[in-house]
C-alpha cells in the first residue's frame, strides 16, 4: 500500500530541510492508513478494547526532503507473530522517485489494561485481514 504525505514548512529545521523527527509521524500516519486499507481501522481496534503500541522504531535516512515535496510512502507487513508485528516503509520522492529513508516499526497487541491479546482468539475478523496482509506483502516482496 502506498500513503502520501504533503510536507509542510512547520516540518522544516534551521537548515530549511524536514527534521528527522517527523519521518517517524509519517510513519505513524501511513501505519493507521494501512490499517484503513485492510479494511479494519485502527479506531474500530481501539473500540475492541485493542491497543497498539509501538515497541521499537528503526529509520535511514538516504536523502533529505525538503518543504512542499510529496513523499510516497510504501507501507509492508513484513511479520506477525500472533501479538507483535513490524512494518516496513519505504519513503520516496513522489516527483524523482529518490528513496529518502527505509524504516520500520515494531508493535504488539495488548488490552486496554496492558495485558497481551490473541488477536485469533478474540478478534478473528481481524487476525484474518492480518495474515491476507502478510502473504500478499511477502509475496510482492518475492516478485
Amino acid at each position: 500500500m502506498k500513503y502520501t504525505h504533503q510536507t509542510q514548512y512547520y516540518e522544516t529545521d534551521q537548515m530549511g530541510i524536514i527534521h528527522h523527527s517527523n519521518y517517524i509521524r509519517w510513519m505513524e500516519e501511513a501505519r493507521i492508513a494501512y490499517m484503513d486499507y485492510l479494511g479494519f481501522p485502527y479506531k474500530k481496534v481501539e473500540e475492541c478494547g485493542i491497543i497498539s503500541p509501538v515497541l521499537s522504531v528503526q529509520c535511514d535516512y538516504k536523502s533529505m526532503t525538503h518543504f512542499g515535496e510529496r513523499v510516497s510512502i510504501e507501507v509492508k507487513l513484513t511479520s506477525f507473530k500472533g501479538v507483535k508485528y513490524e512494518i516496513s516503509y519505504v519513503m520516496r520522492d513522489e516527483e524523482t522517485q529518490e528513496i529518502r529513508a527505509t524504516a520500520s516499526s515494531q508493535h504488539c497487541y495488548l488490552k486496554k489494561d496492558g495485558h497481551p491479546v490473541n488477536i485469533k482468539k478474540e478478534q478473528p475478523a481481524l487476525y484474518e485481514k492480518i495474515l491476507c496482509a502478510l502473504k500478499e506483502d511477502n509475496y510482492e516482496k518475492r516478485n
